[in-house]
């Protein structure tokens, strides 16, 4: 004779265990679809800075002590006199989203490193702008920095290099504009001689992510 007991238990066990698997796969599946939206929400706020081009127009950039500089598209100024020193770079955001400047590391000997692991700088050497700095998805800005205290060894060691016509290097740090997704990227000014004076061209080398993993290395 059945044990009808025994197997209508075993019966909701196994209803039970199906309905537990349906769950488990419904739950991944909408971790996944989750994901997947924040990923596509990410990148669509996503900035990337690069040097304006050169058809781009020039921007006019003043300093707080009413220090004003024209930069040219595809490239940037760098200036000192007697009481600071002046730097400025025209970029282009051609990423999706809006870049918000967060800070900047000059580099005033820098050496152009080989290699697909050149580790980025730390945060922590990073000076924070002091004006809110915005560039726009497909549009052309600028970021600034200067030194103002002579007897410091940032602007001895910027203006020396700025005398010396020597390659600079600026480290800048940015995000989207809820203040995550930050990139370090490395600018170059290489500075030229020309009829109308010093030109300093701005290049890129290296971008970093700082919130996500790196490309180089997936």
């Amino acid at each position: 004779m059945a044990d009808w007991v025994t197997i209508s238990a075993l019966a909701s066990a196994g209803g039970t265990l199906v309905l537990a698997g349906v769950t488990v796969a419904s739950v991944r599946s909408a971790n996944r679809a989750a994901r997947v939206a924040e990923q596509t929400l990410l990148a669509g706020q996503r900035p990337l800075l690069v040097p304006s081009r050169t058809e781009d127009p020039a921007l006019k950039v003043g300093f707080q002590d009413d220090v004003w500089f024209a930069v040219p598209g595809g490239q940037g100024a760098a200036s000192a006199s007697d009481t600071a020193v002046y730097l400025v770079i025209s970029v282009r955001n051609v990423g999706t989203g809006i870049a918000v400047l967060h800070g900047w590391r000059l580099d005033p000997e820098l050496t152009l490193e080989r290699g697909a692991h050149v580790s980025p700088p730390p945060l922590e050497d990073f000076t924070t702008l002091t004006r809110d700095l915005y560039v726009a998805p497909g549009d052309v800005g600028f970021w600034q920095g200067s030194f103002r205290d002579p007897g410091s060894d940032g602007y001895r060691a910027a203006r020396r290099a700025i005398e010396a016509r020597q390659r600079l290097g600026v480290d800048i740090l940015y995000g989207d504009f809820e203040g995550g997704q930050r990139v370090i990227s490395r600018f170059m000014l290489s500075p030229r001689e020309t009829d109308d004076g010093v030109r300093w061209y701005a290049g890129v080398g290296r971008h970093w992510n700082v919130d996500r993993p790196e490309p180089r290395e997936r």
